[in-house]
């Protein structure tokens, strides 16, 4: 049988095995660099988003976050591209859809992804230097790593403090409180291994990393021998090979060291453990612990110990049916079931993880008795075949589904092997998994075949109990040993060393300022942007009165269907319910099932099934916009009559007399988004900024902002009465009646051929269903003022932003001040939010959807600098000249933003909502168009005309402990004080 693909090697390369994988469509190759070992796994794929990473095998030995530090100052600079920022600086000039770097916990990945050819060889030159051939300035290393400054520059008797990217990015990180119960659990679960260490960066410990040990950190593992190159698409592996060779590759020779993770020894009893975790000083601790309950379990490179983990995971805790979820859910040792449970298969060796929070300390031992009874349980009685099927099920529906929504295809591909990969296993069997998936269908017909892998993790002795539980002290205990740690260095300073410091502060702020030429860089410029948008084929029909849009896409035998009703007037009560609303109605009894049945259904049938609202404003009048629910689900096209009988039943006989469903699910819900606010503050405070801009801006404030999180405890508290909890099945009874009665039309995406054989079969479903009708639809009085907002927040960084009022999308300017978005971000906030602030983002946008213009900052160690910093932007961008370079990189960035490609369902499903919602294809055009057309004159006169003296909004999330020490200047300034109590 002939191949899909050439897999002939370039001659510096050879070739060590090729896989057709026809479930894909593509071929994996692996080959080996002759002279320096280096390994190439190419995905050949008729794909012309072509895909490249280079990834090398990084394992820090303490957790001064020396891997993660190196990937951020590796692209500060490089041998044949010696300029202060040339990663930032090709995002400028490039068409990319995906450029990043990445930091796993034994990994550093370097990956980037184009459509355009020229693009990608662009891309391919800068990476290559960058890795192989950083000049690592120290310098760079003290902007992005970690550094000390006076508080007030230049004067020597003020304060010392911590300063550096990756210090701030990882304070904001490791607010999050899921991330310290994952951190906290590795290193009791890893005692001797690099898993033990955080990777990203403990800040207590990163400024203990010097300058000499990056270095030879990077002179260690930044070599081709420990380098695994995996590459996706079109272009041949030869050509690939050519370029790594000539480019980097040539220069180097074999190194002797192998750098590897070793096996972890083995504890030969359990442990149990306890640590703390900060909480605001105004809450309370009770009902606040998270216990967990993890085991080291075996090798991710071996697949068939790889995929019965996974299937064990599923069986046990795939959705609420499954026994082990079911029980974590229920009961009433703890709020929800924890984040923390399920597997973890990226490091060498697998973690299983379960337990719950909302918690207290002394709960530990039933909790864990709890934990292991249900499995004790489980293993004596068995688990029903259909659930073991229905997992397996989801493994298929995974392997075949062709994302690339958020990161492109092929990028998801070679990120599912990257571990293998990394591990020197075997990434074709990851990735071509019908054969183990057809041995563990035999596998299962042993009904004792389950059983015997919980007796097996029954008996693992390598198992860690985690009692996590919060201390209202712990942040100001910490902040007080950082500032006793910063006074220790300044008294043990010299005169010299002092000056040292001001002089290192100088001459960063001189390197930061400098006007560097950016002409040795690649680029492609405004002649490489294809013309004009394509349009995509769909086509409409009726299924008796429901009307149907239809998209002939390849899906890879996957259906994707979508059910929208237009939302209908709602009383203020009712909109405040809508996430409450959208969240359990997939997840409560359907007619005679109750809400497990129903779980058992969804697994066996489809690939997930969710609920969501979604609106915009009008694309002339920002005042007026439309709302709907979105039903949505994928399955297997085998299944595709019986995906939309379930979604049918989900709107017709949805019931909520499940009233213990409905108060975990309340519980869950809060405890999810809750955990979010630090991974997601600059967006919060954008949406809180610009909340007064347009009724579709103030409702997603409500419904899904900081506001809407707080309901949701004030709600989480009430369903814990049986008064108020019925009140509220009452209420979302009513209000899905309400929506039951709006106009409704249905969105299908499959391959042509399927459209044609399943059209009979779905009208069936689908006829009978009708088309609602209603009355009213959902409208809000118009809205366009100003708010300040100081929101405090369990976050050791802030996060800032504030807005401006604008113009919808149709509107002439709006284009213009998208680009002059970009504009901004590239010209100065870039370098006064992240470089000089120190702050881990920053930018701007415009959303055209709420007629908004928004200025905001990620994880920022400042507050009112970066907001007199979005000030004076506006000044800058007025009192300088425009040039014609950034000028041109601003449009690409925005082009190459509207082109981006996305997977073929997902390109439908944009298709189809953009025309719904009057953003059809001309519209799209011709803002493309205009933004193509935009001058340096139009950017000088939006900003005069939408910025300059305009007062406009704040939003700030930030401590309580920062909210103290500035509670004269947010009065001052007119904040409202805002708390999530």
């Amino acid at each position: 049988m002939k191949p899909l693909f050439d897999t002939t090697p370039d001659a510096s390369f050879e070739l060590i095995n090729s896989t057709d994988i026809e479930a894909l469509g593509v071929n994996l190759a692996e080959y080996r660099h002759r002279k320096t070992g280096a390994s190439h796994y190419h995905i050949a794929a008729d794909n012309p988003e072509n895909v490249f990473l280079v990834s090398l095998r990084t394992v820090p030995e303490d957790s001064t976050g020396v891997a993660h530090i190196l990937e951020h100052t590796a692209l500060c600079g490089s041998r044949k591209y010696p300029i202060r920022d040339p990663f930032f600086m090709m995002i400028r000039r490039s068409l990319n859809s995906f450029m990043n770097a990445f930091t796993s916990s034994d990994w550093t990945a370097y990956p980037f992804a184009s459509s355009n050819r020229k693009d990608f060889d662009n891309l391919l030159q800068v990476y290559l230097d960058a890795v192989f051939f950083s000049r690592l300035h120290p310098l760079d290393f003290a902007q992005e790593g970690h550094r000390l400054e006076f508080s007030e520059p230049g004067n020597p008797d003020s304060d010392l403090v911590f300063k550096g990217v990756v210090f701030n990015e990882m304070k904001g990180a490791m607010s999050s409180v899921n991330s310290q119960l994952w951190q906290t659990l590795s290193k009791y679960l890893f005692p001797n291994v690099t898993y033990h260490y955080n990777s990203g960066g403990d800040p207590e410990a990163i400024p203990d990393l010097s300058y000499d040990q990056l270095q030879d950190f990077y002179r260690s593992h930044y070599h081709p021998s420990n380098a695994v190159f995996m590459t996706f698409g079109d272009i041949s592996a030869r050509e690939h090979q050519h370029k790594f060779e000539t480019l980097a590759l040539a220069e180097f020779d074999a190194l002797p060291e192998v750098i590897a993770v070793p096996d972890e020894k083995r504890y030969h009893a359990p442990i149990r453990v306890e640590e703390c975790y900060p909480v605001p000083e105004d809450e309370g601790c009770e009902g606040k612990t998270h216990i967990v309950v993890g085991w080291l379990l075996g090798n991710s490179t071996n697949l068939r110990a790889q995929l019965e983990a996974q299937l064990l995971a599923g069986v046990l805790l795939d959705n609420s049916s499954s026994p082990l979820l079911q029980a974590l859910e229920t009961t009433d040792l703890g709020s929800s079931p924890s984040p923390m449970c399920g597997l973890e298969d990226s490091m060498k060796e697998m973690v299983f993880a379960c337990g719950v929070e909302g918690s207290d300390p002394d709960k530990r031992d039933a909790v864990e008795a709890l934990i292991l009874d249900t499995l004790k349980n489980i293993a004596e009685v068995g688990v029903e075949q259909h659930k073991v099927e229905a997992v397996l099920h989801q493994l298929e529906l995974q392997q075949r589904e062709i994302s690339g929504d958020s990161y492109p295809y092929g990028l998801q591909l070679i990120l599912n092997a990257i571990g293998s990969a990394t591990h020197r296993g075997n990434p074709t069997e990851v990735l071509n998994l019908d054969p183990a998936l057809a041995e563990l269908r035999e596998n299962i017909k042993d009904p004792d075949y389950i059983p015997s892998l919980i007796r097996a993790l029954l008996d693992n002795s390598h198992r860690v109990t985690l009692v996590l539980r919060p201390d209202t002290q712990y942040q100001q205990r910490a902040e007080k040993a950082e500032q006793q740690r910063l006074a220790a260095i300044k008294a043990s300073l010299s005169p010299e060393q002092k000056q040292a410091i001001i002089d290192q502060t100088n001459a960063l702020l001189e390197r930061q300022a400098m006007v560097e030429d950016e002409s040795i860089l690649p680029k492609v410029g405004l002649e490489d942007v294809p013309l004009d948008t394509p349009a995509l084929t769909s086509f409409a029909g009726q299924f008796g009165e429901l009307p149907y849009t239809a998209y002939a896409r390849g899906t890879n035998g996957l259906i994707y269907q979508q059910l929208l009703v237009e939302m209908p007037d709602l009383n203020d009560a009712e909109i405040a319910l809508l996430p409450v609303y959208t969240q359990l109605i997939t997840e409560l009894g359907l007619g005679d099932d109750d809400y497990l049945q129903v779980q058992d259904r969804q697994a066996a049938v489809c690939g997930g099934i969710s609920a969501y609202t979604t609106m915009r404003g009008d694309i002339s009048d920002e005042q007026a916009f439309k709302a709907y629910l979105v039903l949505t689900s994928k399955a297997l096209l085998r299944n595709a009559v019986a995906q939309s009988e379930l979604m049918r039943d989900t709107m017709q006989a949805l019931r909520f007399n499940e009233h213990e469903r409905i108060a975990d699910i309340v519980t869950q819900l809060r405890a999810r988004r809750e955990a979010s606010i630090t991974g997601n503050g600059h967006g919060l405070a954008m949406a809180a900024a610009s909340a007064g801009m347009s009724p579709t801006a103030q409702l997603q404030q409500q419904l899904s902002g900081l506001p809407g999180i707080r309901a949701l405890k004030t709600l989480a508290n009430g369903v814990k009465d049986s008064g108020e909890l019925s009140n509220l099945a009452d209420t979302l009874a009513g209000l899905h009646q309400k929506i039951l009665n709006g106009p409704r039309q249905l969105l299908l995406i499959a391959e042509d051929e399927a459209l044609q054989q399943h059209t009979f079969a779905l009208e069936s479903v689908w006829g009978p269903f009708g088309n609602g009708g209603g009355q009213g639809t959902l409208s809000q009085p118009a809205v366009r003022e100003v708010r300040r907002e100081f929101w405090a927040a369990n976050s050791q960084v802030n996060f800032c932003a504030s807005a401006y009022p604008t113009v919808p999308s149709d509107h002439p300017d709006a284009p213009i001040l998208s680009v002059l978005a970009v504009y901004l971000r590239n010209g100065i906030l870039h370098r006064s939010i992240r470089e000089q602030g120190g702050a881990y983002g920053g930018g701007a946008s415009q959303d055209s959807n709420i007629a908004a213009f928004r200025f905001y900052s990620y994880r920022d160690p400042r507050l009112q600098e970066t907001l007199a910093d979005f000030t004076a932007s506006i000044d800058w961008m007025l009192d300088t000249t425009v040039s014609d370079d950034a000028l041109e990189q601003a449009i690409l960035g925005v082009v190459s933003s509207i082109d981006k490609p996305g997977s073929p369902a997902g390109e439908a499903k944009q298709d189809f909502h953009s025309n719904l919602f009057g953003r059809g294809i001309e519209e799209r055009r011709r803002f493309r168009r205009r933004v193509l057309a935009v001058t340096g004159d139009d950017l000088k006169r939006v900003t005069a005309t939408y910025l300059k003296d305009v007062e406009p909004s704040l939003a700030v999330i930030s401590s309580d402990s920062k909210l103290k020490t500035l509670s004269s200047w947010t009065s001052e300034q007119g904040f409202s004080v805002q708390k999530l109590q």
